[in-house]
C-alpha cells in the first residue's frame, strides 16, 4: 500500500496512512510529531517492519491528510486514530507516538484502553504551557508569508546545533516537510497542544508503557518524560543523549529500546 491510501473521518477530514510489513504480524501504529509527516519514521521502518505490520498516518493538518481551519483538540486527534483503526478493522494495536504523537498515545490509553496493547511515549509531555505561548505561535503561524523562519525555529528545537551546522543529511527531509507545512494545520495543532492536560490521568493508563526522553530536549523536557513515567503504573523510563527527535539522533538505541519493550512478555 502507498501513502495515498486514506479514510474520511466522521467530520469529513481525509486521514492519509500507509502500511509496511507483512499482513500477519502484530500491528504497530506510529504517530508523528507536530509539523512532520509519516516519513519522520522512514529510518525506523526496516527494523520495525521485520517484527510488526507498521501502520503510519499523517495527523490532521499534516502531510497528505486534510487541514481544516480552526482549533483542533486532542480529543479529535485521538478520535481520528480510533476511526482509522475501525476503518481498517484493527481491534488492538501497539502504539508509538513522539511529541504530539505521544499526547495522542496518552489520550488513547486513557479513553480507549481496550484498543492499546503496549504503549511507547517518546519525547512528549502530559502538559505544555503556558497557553499564551501557544496563542502567540498561532498568531505568528497564521500571519507568516512562508514557513521559512518558523521551520528554522523547529529545527533548532529538534536537532543539536552540530547536526544543523554540518548540514546533516538526516535533517533535510524534515526541513522540506516544514517548508511545505500547512499554516492552518499547524495553527490548529498548536491549539490542541495548548489545551491538552493529561497530568491527572496518567494513573489510569493500564497499558504497559515505555517512556523515552531526550537529555537535551528543550521542548518536552526530560523531566516531563520522567513525570509521565512516574504517574503511569509500572512504566519504564529511558533517557537518551538526544534533543527532540530521539528516533533520528539515537536511531539504533531507539529501535533497540522500542523492539525490546514491544517484544517483552
Amino acid at each position: 500500500m502507498s501513502a495515498s491510501d486514506h479514510i474520511l473521518t466522521g467530520d469529513g477530514v481525509r486521514i492519509a496512512y500507509r502500511f509496511d510489513g507483512e499482513p500477519g504480524l502484530p500491528v504497530l501504529v506510529l504517530s508523528n510529531s507536530i509539523a512532520t509527516d509519516l516519513h519522520m519514521w522512514d529510518a525506523q521502518i526496516p527494523a520495525l517492519s521485520q517484527r510488526f505490520r507498521v501502520l503510519r498516518y499523517d495527523a490532521r493538518g499534516h502531510g497528505g491528510s486534510g487541514a481544516p481551519a480552526g482549533a483542533y483538540s486532542l480529543d479529535r486527534l485521538g478520535r481520528d486514530v480510533l476511526e482509522l483503526l475501525d476503518a481498517l478493522n484493527l481491534q488492538r494495536v501497539h502504539f508509538l507516538g513522539l511529541s504530539l504523537g505521544g499526547f495522542v498515545g496518552q489520550w488513547l490509553a486513557v479513553h480507549a484502553p481496550e484498543r492499546i496493547d503496549r504503549l511507547v511515549l517518546s519525547n512528549t509531555s502530559a502538559h505544555l504551557g503556558p497557553a499564551s505561548v501557544f496563542d502567540e505561535r498561532i498568531r505568528e503561524t497564521l500571519a507568516a508569508t512562508d514557513m521559512q523562519a518558523i521551520g528554522d525555529g523547529f529545527l533548532r528545537n529538534w536537532f543539536p546545533a552540530s547536526m544543523l551546522d554540518a548540514a546533516d543529511p538526516r535533517v533535510e527531509p524534515f526541513r522540506a516537510v516544514l517548508l511545505a507545512q500547512s499554516a492552518v494545520g499547524l495553527a490548529g495543532s498548536f491549539a490542541a497542544v495548548r489545551d491538552a492536560d493529561l497530568r491527572r490521568v496518567g494513573g489510569l493508563i493500564a497499558a504497559p508503557t515505555l517512556v523515552i526522553a531526550g537529555e537535551s530536549d528543550p521542548v518536552t523536557l526530560a523531566e516531563h518524560g520522567r513525570a509521565i513515567a512516574e504517574s503511569v503504573p509500572g512504566a519504564r523510563f529511558e533517557l537518551m543523549p538526544a534533543v527532540h527527535m530521539a528516533n533520528i539522533e539515537c536511531a539504533e538505541a531507539f529501535e533497540r529500546a522500542v523492539l525490546g519493550f514491544l517484544s517483552a512478555h
